[in-house]
């Protein structure tokens, strides 16, 4: 027996899309193969998203599985698996789309409400399955539907609270219900409409006013606010005008408030009543005649000297027969004056500050605007000074400065003057500063200040501050006379000198060796200065320098130069005539040696010859001076003599030819100390 699954197919009776409520059939039909006609047993297996619907075990090629009244729930995938004697085959997916939902229960708690009570609401759509999303609609006469939407996930009902609003009298509500398909969002029918009845627990309150509604200033007048309420429970009544509470009552019907009127009291006013969260309120306008205007306060001067007399009146336009008082405005509190209507007084300068007067009719009390009074006492002559005290200002650097008066009243005008151009105006209590950023070379003008307030006696003038400007010291150089290579012994004369800098500049000059050694200073009204320095050693040879300062506070240091002592030209002389006598010493010591042995091997016969030779050779040595100041080396010395002897040899002829010279003297001339 051999079969084999050619395909596995699924399919809908009636078609893939069905009307919620009608029948409907998923079929799964196997098609297979068989080489002889034998009887197969089929495990039919339907899903739906992946999640087992239907199972069946036939003979046949076909299973059905039915639904006989389809809900938006049956809506998905569907497909199918087949499995027949160990083998298994599947089939395609297949979407099903159930159009329609079910129409929505809506329930409501409650049939009857007071305003500002709660109407709990249930809808449920008990064919379906989650997730949903729950729609519900308050419907109110003439204004359109108020929506809440809530989204349910794991059940097929929703809950919502509706707030009963002041004015709210019949209220309507429905629902209904969404769900997501694959084509967009599904919607149900609306639910049936529930109706509740809404009743007031007070009515809205009355204001009034009394006894005339014709309110004058100086008028008695009286407010009453009251309503009719349902439930003498937690219910308040406020009075208010412009947001203040003027009074208030709990658990009563009305309430009264009563004042007496002032051109203050117009305005709007406003009656609530509250309970619990329902509030309703009422509003009444009220127009208070004014009885008489406010005064006018005026006065002789408004800015005045010292010791001046100040006439302050006070009045009132077309209306005289009132109480009048003059009063001084002192931190927050009324200093009266004078009850008159006029006010006379010589000031001070503690008299400024701001004044009013009042009137009085029929218990009604206004008040002028204020008047500002500024009395003033004269400036100080003001001082000018620097801030930091020193009068030297470095050029280039800024200079601050300070103007001050010790009397005024204030405001001050300080004005500051370089020369005769004004710099800068400067208006503050007592003092003013003054900052010149960039002094030049030439500002060594006198700088003043001017001080004036609004005191009669007019400007006031500083004495003129002179400053001297401080050039810094600049480009400083080292030089020596001689320059270089100096004698020992001798002296040398160190020049150091600035390009420019403003006088005493202080001069040191340094050595360097391993750490700076300062050899000499000193302070010149002079751009250069001149060390000698004494009998210079041969220890003295090194690098100097020089260095520059001068109240500007800055160091300039010149280049370094090097000096080398060497040995004078008589040191030399003296060094070379002891060598050359030395060297002359040694070589008479080493002659005399070899003649002397020469001799002895001779014999005695020329010792007499020898002799009478040597007085001729030394007497002509000692003729020969020198005549030019030169000094000779030993060296030149005893070749000369060599050259002497060669000559008399040659002037002995044939007879001395062979004589033999055994022993000569050499005498050395004594060195002139002086050359």
């Amino acid at each position: 027996q051999v079969f084999t699954f050619n395909r596995v197919e699924i399919r809908v009776q009636p078609s893939v899309k069905v009307k919620n409520g009608a029948p409907m059939s998923i079929i799964c039909h196997a098609d297979i193969s068989k080489n002889t006609d034998f009887q197969l047993k089929h495990n039919f297996t339907i899903f739906k998203d992946g999640k087992l619907v239907f199972m069946t075990v036939s003979d046949k090629e076909d299973a059905r599985y039915e639904i006989p009244v389809a809900k938006s729930s049956d809506t998905g995938d569907y497909e199918c698996t087949v499995k027949a004697d160990g083998k298994l085959s599947f089939s395609n997916s297949i979407y099903v789309w159930v159009a329609g939902m079910t129409k929505p229960i809506l329930t409501a708690d409650k049939k009857e409400v007071l305003e500002g009570e709660v109407v709990k609401l249930r809808c449920e759509l008990p064919e379906e399955v989650p997730p949903l999303e729950f729609v519900f609609r308050k419907i109110k006469t003439n204004s359109a539907p108020k929506q809440k939407r809530v989204p349910e996930q794991n059940q097929n009902f929703s809950e919502v609270e509706y707030y009963v609003e002041e004015g709210d009298d019949i209220l309507q509500f429905d629902c209904f219900g969404k769900r997501q398909v694959r084509s967009g969002w599904e919607s149900s029918q609306h639910s049936n409409k529930t109706l509740v009845t809404v009743k007031e627990p007070f009515i809205k309150p009355t204001l009034t006013t009394g006894p005339s509604s014709n309110v004058t200033e100086g008028d008695h007048i009286e407010f009453e606010c009251s309503t009719v309420v349902a439930q003498m429970r937690d219910i308040e009544i406020i009075l208010q005008k412009n947001r203040t509470i003027l009074n208030s009552v709990r658990d009563k019907k009305f309430l009264k408030y009563s004042t007496v009127a002032t051109q203050e009291d117009s305005g709007e006013y406003l009656c609530k009543v509250e309970q619990g969260a329902v509030s309703k309120t009422t509003k009444l306008n009220v127009f208070v005649s004014e009885l008489f205007p406010k005064p006018t306060l005026s006065a002789s001067m408004t800015k005045l000297d010292e010791n001046k007399d100040l006439i302050l009146s006070c009045s009132i336009n077309g209306f005289r027969r009132a109480n009048f008082s003059i009063v001084r405005k002192s931190s927050g509190r009324d200093i009266l004056l004078k009850s008159s209507r006029v006010l006379a007084i010589k000031v001070n300068v503690n008299d400024t500050g701001s004044y009013t007067c009042k009137a009085e009719v029929k218990g009604i009390v206004k008040e002028s605007k204020p008047v500002r009074i500024n009395v003033y006492a004269p400036v100080s002559k003001p001082t000018l000074s620097i801030v930091n005290g020193s009068p030297e200002v470095v050029l280039g650097k800024p200079l601050q400065l300070i103007c001050h008066s010790v009397m005024g009243t204030p405001p001050i005008t300080f004005t500051f003057y370089k020369g005769d151009e004004v710099k800068k105006n400067v208006t503050n209590d007592t003092y003013a500063m003054f900052l010149d950023e960039d002094i030049g070379l030439n500002d060594n003008g006198g700088y003043k200040c001017d001080a004036r307030n609004n005191h009669s006696s007019g400007v006031k003038t500083s004495n003129i501050l002179n400053i001297t400007v401080i050039v810094p010291i600049s480009d400083a150089s080292l030089g020596s006379v001689p320059y270089g290579e100096v004698e020992v012994g001798s002296d040398t004369a160190f020049l150091c000198s600035v390009k420019e800098g403003s006088w005493p500049i202080h001069f040191k000059f340094f050595k360097k060796t391993d750490h700076e050694v300062l050899l000499h200073e000193v302070r010149e009204y002079s751009d250069r200065t001149i060390w000698h320095k004494k009998t210079m050693k041969r220890k003295d040879t090194g690098t100097y320098y020089c260095m520059a300062s001068n109240r500007a506070s800055v160091d300039v240091r010149s280049r370094p130069i090097t000096i080398s002592v060497i040995l004078a030209a008589w040191q030399k002389g003296v060094i070379a005539a002891f060598v050359l006598t030395a060297i002359a010493g040694a070589a008479a010591v080493a002659l005399w040696w070899f003649l002397r042995k020469k001799k002895k091997a001779k014999g005695p016969s020329m010792e007499m010859s020898g002799s009478a030779l040597a007085p001729d050779l030394t007497s002509e040595k000692l003729t020969r001076q020198p005549s030019d100041g030169n000094y000779y080396s030993g060296s030149g010395y005893i070749e000369d003599n060599e050259n002497h002897m060669k000559s008399t040899d040659e002037s002995k002829g044939p007879d001395l030819e062979s004589a033999e010279v055994d022993y000569t003297e050499v005498e050395v001339s004594t060195l002139d100390p002086h050359r």
